[in-house]
């Protein structure tokens, strides 16, 4: 497994942008597909967007050509940029690293970070 710390939530109006960064150890973090979840206060876990380990990256429709997902392998920091921000993606972003799998099902990823509030206020 991998150990992630997010980081770059924060607070911002409607139509604004945030960077989330997640930060990972491990040797092998190249081969891992990597996820970003979000979770609102009484809902589920739901998937934003991913990465495979080859570069193919997936997105909700709901965030689809609002946010952005990269990796810097040389950094094992995955991101994801948050533009044309919604009051709906308030939420606790969730970074997830998974070995091979890079679906939207957040039960096969293995490995998550401790999560970071973004508040979007309208």
């Amino acid at each position: 497994q991998v150990q992630l710390v997010e980081s770059g939530g924060g607070s911002v109006q409607a139509g604004g942008s945030l960077r989330l960064s997640c930060a990972a150890s491990g040797r092998t973090f190249s081969r891992y597909a990597m996820g970003w979840f979000r979770q609102a206060p009484g809902k589920e876990r739901e998937f934003a967007s991913s990465i495979s380990w080859t570069g193919n990256t997936y997105y909700a429709d709901s965030v689809k050509g609002r946010f952005t997902i990269s990796t810097d392998n040389a950094k094992n920091t995955v991101y994801l940029q948050m533009n044309s921000l919604k009051p709906e993606d308030t939420a606790v972003y969730y970074c997830a690293a998974s070995f091979g799998y890079s679906g939207t099902d957040y039960r096969y990823y293995g490995s998550w970070g401790q999560g970071t509030q973004v508040t979007v206020s309208s």
